[in-house]
């Protein structure tokens, strides 16, 4: 098998998708698995996902995206202010994994957290969380944007030609959403019929898992 660069939707706190998708995909060594940020939050275990993906990390190359949730969790725990809006954002949540206290939650884990990268590009892909401008660098793009713009399906292919791969807009039919340039893997796991997409980008082959754990594909994108 060719290696493989893999990238996985907002998580949101569901771990059995999650862990169905891994097992699905079973990556190796070879394998870059890119995970679009939003692992916490809203769902019933981010810290079991937290536990999958460090993991995940000993088997193959992990890059971690920093979602806007990640960067709310993060601020959180320094500012109130913040900790009572990201409560109520699905924060709870995280809360309640960790036996109803963060202070529960091991170092590692924040260090998980702490270690999210702005984005990630390969020769022919950009993977970010939530979009890009298309007339400014990778090294130029605004943290706001990277981590909260919501897409619309109209946006420009970004200047280098590459495809941009993002998560953050929930798709809450629970499809992907493609357009010239751009693929949209966010697909509402924390709907009541949500499902976590994967897709495989080397081979443009898309996976999903339900909050069951049942696979669905490989479907071509």
């Amino acid at each position: 098998m060719p290696e493989r660069t893999i990238a996985i939707g907002d998580i949101h706190g569901y771990d059995v998708p999650l862990e169905a998708l891994i097992n699905e995909l079973s990556p190796t060594a070879d394998d870059t698995v890119v995970v679009l940020g939003d692992v916490v939050d809203r769902g019933p275990n981010t810290r079991r996902c937290i536990e999958l993906l460090l993991d995940l990390r000993e088997r193959c190359r992990l890059v971690f995206i920093l979602g806007n949730h990640e960067e709310m969790m993060l601020s959180a725990r320094s500012d109130p202010r913040v900790a009572e809006s990201w409560l109520g954002f699905g924060g709870r949540d995280v809360v309640d994994s960790y036996d109803g206290d963060l202070d529960n939650m091991p170092q590692e884990h924040w260090d998980f957290l702490r270690s999210g990268r702005e984005h990630f590009e390969t020769e022919r892909d950009i993977f970010v969380h939530a979009g890009v401008i298309d007339d400014l660098p990778l090294d130029q793009q605004p943290t706001d944007v990277l981590r909260w713009m919501k897409t619309s399906g109209f946006e420009p292919e970004h200047e280098s030609g590459k495809r941009v791969i993002c998560g953050h807009t929930a798709q809450k039919s629970g499809i992907p959403k493609s357009w010239p340039g751009w693929v949209c893997i966010d697909t509402c796991v924390y709907c009541d019929r949500g499902r976590l997409t994967a897709l495989d980008a080397t081979q443009d082959l898309l996976y999903q898992a339900d909050h069951e754990g049942n696979i669905f594909g490989p479907a071509d994108l």
